[in-house]
């Protein structure tokens, strides 16, 4: 097994979510100051008059306390600023967009009753007969390490990625609905969901949508839900165990999956303490090798999923990743960036990577690259074969 953190240092953030935190840090937030509302626990903030008007709608959070290091800022501490930013960015668009449907849709998710057994629809489409990897596709139009995918933005857009998606094998879609992060908001969740539904009856039919923003407030799962989405994104890096138990709670009640995302080994025993059903494990500083042995820690009954960071080369290291991830047991990848490190060409596209990984191939006999160190992209990828 990979050793577990030390409880005595900070642990790492998730890749993604790392990224994702400190470009939140560059965020104008002094634009927007707030005040208490109730004592600290509460976690309800809102704007002060001297910015912009108080909303109507209230944002909950739950407040975690951090132990700053002695030295340095530790990553929780870096962490809670992040929040602290992204809820201002929240806080700013509630304040100008409350609507009868948003307020319908708290009321809903905080009416303080069990939650009803939410949805499998993504769960379902996740989850295939054992030794068959299913694709989960990010959407994104800004990669974390490249900048923008395409200077076409036509060739990236929400109309063509999305039945490109569907028709290349993949069972879900996700977007990243972070303008700083991946350059796309709720417009595209919602693009993405009406583009879905236009396959009703068709073979394939529509993939669930998930919403992926950094979310920290039961506003942005209401407006996953406004915008269409099947199910939202939690991370436990950000939010920790409570907060992502009551937020599952909350999506439930107005018709949202979850999946709680992991970074290392306490954070996936968390996830299925909480009782998720779909637990991510995502963590750009482990190993292909750690991530294989953490899947032993997801029970039968939970679909587990695993990340696929884009590796710095021009070669598809990472359809071989893909393969041992599945050969390992996990139900699916979530595939981001590597679905785009080679832009929009034509044997290399986001289409050909999905197809590629879903190749009921193995690299004790296959490998993704052809002679020239590239895919071959509208092949599978499959390349020479060693036997």
């Amino acid at each position: 097994m990979a050793p577990t953190p030390s409880s005595s240092s900070p642990r790492p953030l998730g890749g993604k979510v790392l990224l994702s935190l400190l470009s939140l840090l560059l965020l104008a937030a002094p634009s927007v100051s707030f005040v208490s509302v109730n004592s600290p626990p509460s976690g309800r903030i809102r704007p002060s008059s001297s910015s912009l008007p108080i909303p109507t709608t209230t944002i909950t959070t739950t407040t975690t306390t951090f132990v700053p290091g002695t030295s340095t800022t530790s990553l929780p501490a870096i962490g809670a600023l992040a929040k602290k930013a992204k809820l201002a960015l929240v806080s700013s668009w509630s304040s100008s967009n409350g609507s009868p449907e948003l307020s319908s849709l708290l009321a809903s998710m905080s009416d303080g009753t069990v939650p009803p057994q939410a949805p499998t629809l993504l769960q379902d489409s996740l989850t295939k007969r054992k030794g068959t990897l299913s694709v989960l596709a990010e959407y994104k139009r800004r990669s974390s390490h490249a900048g923008h995918i395409s200077d076409d933005s036509t060739s990236m857009s929400p109309s063509l990625m999305s039945p490109l998606f569907r028709e290349f094998g993949a069972s879900a879609v996700a977007v990243l609905a972070d303008e700083r992060m991946g350059g796309c908001d709720y417009s595209d969740v919602q693009a993405f969901a009406d583009e879905q539904r236009t396959a009703r009856g068709d073979v394939p039919g529509p993939l669930p949508v998930v919403c992926s923003d950094l979310i920290v407030s039961d506003v942005q799962v209401a407006r996953a839900k406004m915008a269409g989405a099947d199910a939202v994104l939690l991370s436990l890096d950000v939010l920790g165990p409570r907060a992502v138990e009551e937020l599952v709670g909350k999506a439930a009640r107005v018709g949202l999956e979850a999946v709680v995302q992991a970074s290392d080994e306490e954070e996936v025993r968390a996830a299925v303490e909480l009782g998720a059903l779909i637990v991510l494990v995502s963590s750009a500083g482990a190993g292909v090798d750690a991530l294989r042995e953490w899947r032993s820690l997801v029970p039968p009954g939970v679909t587990s999923v695993c990340s696929v960071y884009a590796n710095d080369d021009k070669a598809l290291s990472e359809v071989e990743d893909a393969w041992r991830l599945r050969d390992a047991g996990y139900h699916a990848v979530w595939a981001s960036d590597c679905l785009y490190k080679s832009g929009n060409d034509p044997t290399e596209h986001a289409g050909a990577v999905i197809k590629a990984m879903k190749a009921k191939s193995s690299v004790k006999y296959a490998s993704p690259r052809s002679k020239s160190g590239r895919g071959e992209g509208s092949r599978e990828y499959l390349g020479d074969i060693m036997m």
